[in-house]
């Protein structure tokens, strides 16, 4: 079992509170939260590389939004665990939802075929850690 100590709350001064959480629930939620994070990062980074070369006013909307969206699911992570997967979940089936018809489509390896990949990888980290707590 691992013992996250928390910041004191109410009660005595300096009295600081611990959350147990089981070994394999941290394990499972890690990952999660690391990837999730490198996620969004890509995401915004793709949104303004798209405005930059393309001028795209759409991409750097969409990549910023989705970006800090699956930077806030990891940031809930694992304190607010169901709300910071439904998060990464619900970004990334959007997102796979947008580029992997258009990866279909078109075969262009960027931005498409990774943001599929980056995507569907998002999709399979949520349900893992979602059936793993």
């Amino acid at each position: 079992m691992i013992l996250l100590t928390l910041p004191p709350y109410g009660g005595i001064a300096g009295q600081h509170r611990t959350l147990g959480l089981p070994m394999r629930h941290a394990r499972m939620i890690g990952p999660a939260k690391i990837y999730f994070i490198i996620f969004g990062v890509l995401t915004i980074a793709g949104g303004v590389v798209g405005y930059a070369s393309k001028g795209s006013v759409p991409s750097i909307i969409a990549g910023s939004i989705a970006g800090i969206l699956l930077l806030v699911g990891a940031l809930l992570l694992p304190n607010h665990l169901m709300a910071g997967l439904a998060i990464g979940l619900i970004v990334s089936v959007l997102l796979a939802g947008q580029f992997v018809p258009k990866f279909i489509q078109t075969g262009k390896a960027m931005p498409a075929g990774m943001m599929s990949v980056l995507s569907v990888i998002g999709i399979i980290a949520a349900l893992v850690a979602w059936v793993k707590k």
